[in-house]
């Protein structure tokens, strides 16, 4: 499926090539929507739009793919996994709590 395949582009470090005849077709399509900036090699026989192309080079997702992607839910809306750590603070020259509160009398030494 070709949304399949801009889901997967669009997952993907670009450029990215596909050099399966299927896969090359697709990204026609998806070229000939405006979704994609793609390099796709033309037919080798002109006259009757056929020939064995050899590789489509998908170089960018357009704004409109995005757009598309969007619609799909794409990219899902999880945040990233480091958002979810808390960062740890460490204060050395805190000492530990005894659970009750003192007073500047009771630290006091005696003279």
């Amino acid at each position: 499926m070709t949304m399949n395949l801009l889901k997967q582009i669009a997952g993907s470090r670009l450029p990215v090539s596909f050099y399966r005849t299927e896969d090359i077709d697709q990204v026609r399509l998806l070229r000939a929507a405006g979704l994609v900036i793609a390099l796709v090699p033309s037919p080798s026989e002109p006259v009757s739009l056929s020939g064995s192309p050899s590789a489509a080079q998908v170089l960018a997702v357009t704004q409109k793919g995005r757009e598309e992607l969007a619609k799909f839910g794409y990219p899902e809306t999880r945040p990233p996994r480091w958002r979810f750590r808390m960062p740890r603070i460490k204060n050395p020259a805190r000492a530990p709590s005894l659970g009750r509160a003192t007073t500047p009398h009771e630290t006091a030494r005696p003279h």
